[in-house]
């Protein structure tokens, strides 16, 4: 078995050697480029990622010599680790598989990293993308700075970090009306994680509007179950018949977590669909 078939794969079937393969790849340097970029994404996706994988991402991160796309990658896949973490807070070890050492570890690094004026731009960006997910003291100020920034992909990293760290109503507003469709995206995931309330106009009209980007309605779809439930399942109902199974999907989930729930009473007559 190689890098292609775990990544055909869901993680949760990976053969045993799983790690191994990923570890010995992404420490070679003499491997293919693409072999370790792969492999630096895989542990990320890891269902178990453990301080050995973690510790190599870290080390890559780190290694001065490194690719920056690589050292980029390396750090966004400590992301999920770093937010489930810091969900969890070690009440239970048995539920992280992690260290709460190896997590401190990544923090300082992570800050520090960024603090160096020499980390190549990209690699900062994604740091601050990546540490995000474990909000700490430094995260508002830091992600201030990067909206505040002239670079559009600063202030993009800024919006997508605003979904984690709160108090950023009056940014996430601004950018909701952004022209550049993957601040708009960023916006809108924001607004939803935060229930801004003012938001509401804009991701209606998105969900009404028949040009909506896919990946920006189903985002819409998402935000506005979260912010306003009632209304939401008004303006979702039409899209339970959509012939797009992601769509479908989408509503059902954020109908579902909005805690307004689809009853069909009888299959064979759709006019008896009702919420509740």
């Amino acid at each position: 078995m190689d890098l292609k078939t775990l990544e055909a794969i869901p993680p949760w079937e990976w053969p045993q050697d799983a790690e191994r393969m990923i570890l010995d790849i992404l420490r070679n340097v003499q491997a293919d480029p693409s072999d370790r970029l792969l492999a630096a994404s895989l542990a990320g996706d890891s269902v178990d990622i453990n301080d050995a994988l973690a510790g190599a991402l870290l080390a890559t991160l780190q290694n001065d010599n490194e690719p920056e796309e690589l050292r980029s990658l390396a750090v966004i896949s400590l992301g999920p680790a770093l937010e489930s973490a810091f969900m969890d807070d070690f009440d239970d070890p048995n539920e992280v598989s992690i260290s709460e050492a190896m997590i401190g570890n990544i923090q300082e690094t992570l800050h520090r990293l960024y603090r160096d004026a020499r980390t190549p731009r990209m690699v900062r960006r994604r740091i601050l993308e990546a540490s995000v997910r474990a909000p700490a003291d430094w995260h508002k100020e830091a992600v201030r700075a990067a909206y505040r920034s002239n670079e559009e992909d600063w202030k993009l990293t800024a919006v997508f970090c605003m979904q984690y760290i709160d108090g950023f109503d009056e940014q996430i507003l601004e950018s909701i009306g952004s022209q550049n469709p993957d601040i708009l995206y960023e916006a809108i995931c924001a607004a939803g994680n935060w229930e801004v309330d003012a938001a509401w106009p804009r991701i209606a009209g998105l969900i009404a509007a028949e040009d909506t980007d896919k990946d920006l309605l189903l985002a819409a779809i998402e935000a506005a179950a979260m912010i306003r439930p009632g209304e939401a399942a008004e303006i979702l109902e039409p899209f339970m018949d959509s012939d797009d199974e992601d769509i479908i999907d989408a509503v059902n989930e954020a109908l579902a977590m909005s805690g307004e729930i689809w009853d069909d009473e009888d299959d064979d007559d759709e006019d008896n669909r009702t919420l509740h």
